[in-house]
């Protein structure tokens, strides 16, 4: 896969980068958007398809990009399909950290060390090139404007922003109220990134523990038996996070 085109979850992280503090945006959620953009990216590329709720891996070839691969493999050992809902709430946390070494070593993106309270060691992260940023948030600006269906990569990034509850961080404040709106009905143009932006929601509110506790009363397997804490409603603006933040916020 050549870099002339940025994926899915190096374009979500670069939507919640702050420009002005150089921390992420939705850092309790936003491992579970990565994820579930890795899926994404890797159904574009042709590796895996939909099997209703289930992912399957149709074509185990690298793609070239290391973090996508990595996920590609762990797919691949799973032997069948899995819930998109088990990926997601899997643990594979700590993708924020990954993706961020990620962009800094593409270039993407520049560390900048700093310390909290004047003790605590902290990284902040400055996208190298603004004009990168603005133009995928231009993107999206021109979908939600126009009305005009997006193609499916961005109409999935729309979805899985939606997801983790970047919305408030994009078009804030009362007046961005309908271009929030107009986000989360983006989600309708790609079937595959609006079942992923939906397993990414339904992960935080717990669904796949409750799957398990239902299947295990009612004598059948249980699933992934992982558990998965409970986070906030659907809007994605709650959630949990299963790795250290590492000084990033």
């Amino acid at each position: 896969m050549g870099k002339s085109r940025r994926t899915v979850p190096e374009e979500l992280l670069l939507l919640a980068l702050d420009p002005t503090t150089g921390t992420t945006a939705q850092p309790q959620t936003l491992d579970l958007g990565l994820a579930g953009a890795q899926l994404v990216e890797l159904s574009l590329a042709g590796r895996i398809v939909p099997e209703g709720d289930r992912i399957a891996v149709v074509l185990p070839r690298p793609t070239g990009d290391p973090t996508l691969d990595h996920a590609l493999e762990l797919l691949r050992r799973r032997g069948s399909p899995v819930r998109a809902t088990h990926w997601i709430g899997g643990p594979r946390l700590g993708l924020r950290q990954t993706y961020l070494a990620h962009l800094e070593r593409c270039g993407m993106v520049t560390a900048v060390p700093g310390q909290m309270c004047g003790v605590l060691p902290t990284t902040r992260y400055q996208a190298s090139d603004d004009c990168t940023n603005a133009a995928i948030k231009q993107r999206l600006d021109t979908a939600i404007r126009t009305g005009v269906p997006p193609d499916p990569r961005t109409a999935a990034l729309a979805a899985l922003a939606h997801s983790v509850g970047l919305g408030k961080h994009l078009y804030p404040g009362n007046e961005g109220r309908s271009s929030r709106s107009r986000l989360r009905d983006l989600i309708r143009y790609d079937p595959l990134g609006g079942m992923v932006a939906h397993a990414v929601m339904d992960v935080q509110n717990g669904l796949p523990s409750q799957q398990n506790r239902s299947s295990q009363a009612a004598g059948g397997p249980a699933g992934s038996g992982r558990p998965v804490q409970r986070g906030a409603g659907r809007s994605g603006a709650g959630g949990r996070v299963g790795a250290p933040r590492v000084g990033v916020r």
